[in-house]
């Protein structure tokens, strides 16, 4: 992913769940149709539960990586209603 592509991060390493999808919802709120987020998270629940919610909204996971120390950085295209 091209970082100049990215509109913003969210660092959610320190942020248990439900929170997690809590402060990804609002930094959603915050892009405009077709920008990126790039998230870092941790592995388990927050890796499970913050990609499936983004997608059940509507919006475009686009990759999930692993960062090699038990985190992810996931980028995610924020969708318009439809």
């Amino acid at each position: 992913m091209n970082e100049k592509e990215v509109a913003a991060f969210l660092d959610i390493t320190d942020v248990v769940c439900p929170m997690t999808f809590v402060k990804v919802k609002v930094a959603m709120e915050e892009l405009e149709d077709g920008q990126i987020l790039k998230i870092r998270m941790h592995e388990g629940e927050p890796i499970t539960n913050v990609p499936r919610s983004l997608k059940d909204e509507g919006h475009k996971v686009i990759s999930v990586e692993a960062n090699g120390d038990s985190t992810y950085t996931v980028w995610v295209e924020k969708a318009g209603l439809q």
